[in-house]
């Protein structure tokens, strides 16, 4: 119980960083189906970590890619590590690719369109993963 607390401590920043600018959380594999079979347009999913790229990095430059004059209809995220059900199921939509923790997919009408993946984030500034992200988007969305 104490760990469980202790983790959940830990964690909650994390996942704070992400939702305090929109991000929708996807918790089970349900709400994942559910996002991804029913929503319209695009949909940048990041792939939450505890890692240090993530810290430092991944969630970063996913908030900062939002100040792009194009950008994703929704913002979504999972966790792995933590919700580790909703996190293999978002990447059952992910064809082509390997897990990835942390990484960046970009989805429309619930298809994969492209993905920023670990080894693209870590070694990486903040402005290249920024770039990454937003020639994704320039290419996708509207």
């Amino acid at each position: 119980m104490f760990f469980n607390n202790y983790m959940e401590s830990m964690i909650q920043p994390m996942r704070d960083e992400l939702t305090q600018h929109g991000f929708k959380e996807l918790l089970t594999p349900e709400e994942v189906t559910e996002a991804f079979e029913g929503l319209e347009g695009t949909s940048l999913v990041v792939v939450n970590s505890v890692c240090g790229c993530a810290a430092g990095l991944a969630r970063p430059g996913a908030v900062a890619s939002l100040q792009h004059d194009k950008k994703p209809d929704h913002i979504l995220t999972v966790f792995a590590g933590q919700e580790k059900e909703a996190t293999a199921k978002a990447r059952e939509y992910f064809e082509g690719y390997p897990p990835s923790s942390p990484s960046f997919a970009l989805m429309k009408d619930g298809k994969i369109m492209g993905m920023v993946e670990r080894h693209e984030i870590e070694d990486n500034d903040i402005h290249t993963i920024v770039n990454k992200l937003t020639t994704l988007y320039d290419q996708h969305c509207e």
